[in-house]
């Protein structure tokens, strides 16, 4: 709170009179408010990805090699790897691309700018591949690099144009709300006293303590000064905008992203009463599609052509995989009408096949016999 400076003049009567310099400026853009939304929803999807298990199968069994240790355990010096993959995941979504690319120990490094030169039938090219502050010399060819998209445009230049209207609404309902509690007063000064400068400094620092003890005590008390007289206006705390219409913006605006990200605007706000249904609806339709993502890039550039045919893969298992005490009754009536044997449900539920000669056998129990065998049998013997 500051005293308004006041410009003392005569006019043409040589009464005294006040002129104010008033300057006003610009309301500041809440920035923070589009990183707030983008951070809420980015980091959703990247905590659930940084929770992935990378394997590598052969023939539906696990075998062990350099990649698993380095796609599950420490891709890079300075990340374990539930950091590379949360980084992996926050900067895909909120760049719309991601480019690794391993260094000459083999360790797997996040680029944080390079150029692309891109060919119709030849490999695309990535020059100035820079990390940190280490800028490769040589270039990488497209069958080198670990090189994922998102979407067909930038996320943050999506949101931008919708979020330039929202942030000036959000900045004029924050002032209107800080507005409408705002400690108001007027000042009546004794016009035949001299307004020089040193009274101004006197009158200002008197201000300003007035000012800091209404912040800082719950009664405070004005002294009564001749030729000075303060007043303080009603604050019209009910008239401006409520905190609760400051809420329910930013909420609309996480649920405007998290819909265009796929994530159920249940699970973002914690409504558990939807839970179980937000989770089925986020692992289809968002956490599934972008772990095959992960897991097809993994697989054209990990494996060779000739491993793969060869039955090879790398899978990513996340937060998506099947959870067998939840399905006890599905997989018994499975094995019970002989649609699957005992490992094919393994391998469906993420687990490897064992060797026991039982769980490859087809079993039909009797309640899944065919309805007309006795029926035809009875037939023949009544004829």
């Amino acid at each position: 709170m500051r005293f308004l400076p006041l410009v003392l003049r005569r006019d043409e009567n040589q009464k005294q009179s006040f002129e104010f310099d008033f300057d006003f400026t610009d309301l500041p853009v809440k920035d923070y408010l589009k990183k707030m939304v983008l951070e809420t929803n980015a980091n959703f999807i990247a905590r659930t990805i940084s929770l992935t298990e990378f394997r590598i199968m052969q023939d539906n069994k696990r075998i062990y090699d350099d990649w698993d240790y380095v796609l599950n355990v420490r891709p890079n010096a300075d990340q374990s790897a539930a950091e590379f993959w949360h980084s992996v995941a926050y900067k895909l979504i909120y760049d719309n691309e991601v480019l690794v690319v391993a260094s000459d120990d083999g360790q797997l490094l996040i680029a944080d700018s390079f150029e692309r030169v891109e060919y119709a039938v030849y490999e695309d090219i990535f020059k100035n591949v820079t990390v940190k502050d280490y800028t490769f010399q040589r270039n990488f060819m497209r069958s080198e690099v670990f090189y994922w998209t998102y979407n067909n445009e930038k996320l943050n230049t999506l949101l931008n144009t919708m979020f330039a209207d929202y942030a000036d609404l959000f900045t004029r309902m924050f002032e209107t709300q800080k507005l409408s509690n705002q400690i108001r007063g007027t000042v009546e000064l004794d016009s035949t006293q001299a307004l020089n400068e040193e009274n101004k400094e006197k009158l200002q620092k008197f201000i300003d303590r007035l000012f800091q003890s209404f912040k800082k005590s719950a009664i405070a008390l004005v002294p009564k000064l001749k030729g000075f007289d303060y007043n303080e206006v009603s604050n019209g705390a009910n008239n401006g905008k409520s905190v609760e219409e400051l809420a329910k913006l930013k909420r609309d605006l996480t649920n405007d992203v998290a819909n265009i990200l796929g994530i159920p605007t249940s699970l973002i706000h914690g409504d558990l009463a939807e839970y179980e249904t937000g989770i089925k609806a986020y692992v289809k339709f968002c956490s599934a599609p972008f772990l095959k993502k992960l897991q097809d890039e993994l697989n054209a550039i990990a494996i060779e052509k000739e491993d793969y045919m060869k039955g090879k893969r790398i899978q990513a298992r996340g937060i998506a995989e099947l959870n067998p005490l939840e399905l006890a009754t599905a997989i018994d009536k499975l094995r019970a009408s002989g649609v699957y044997n005992g490992n094919e449900i393994r391998i469906k539920l993420g687990d490897e096949p064992v060797d026991n000669p039982l769980l490859d056998e087809y079993v039909l129990t009797k309640n899944y016999e065919k309805a007309s065998k006795g029926g035809e049998e009875g037939n023949a013997k009544n004829d």
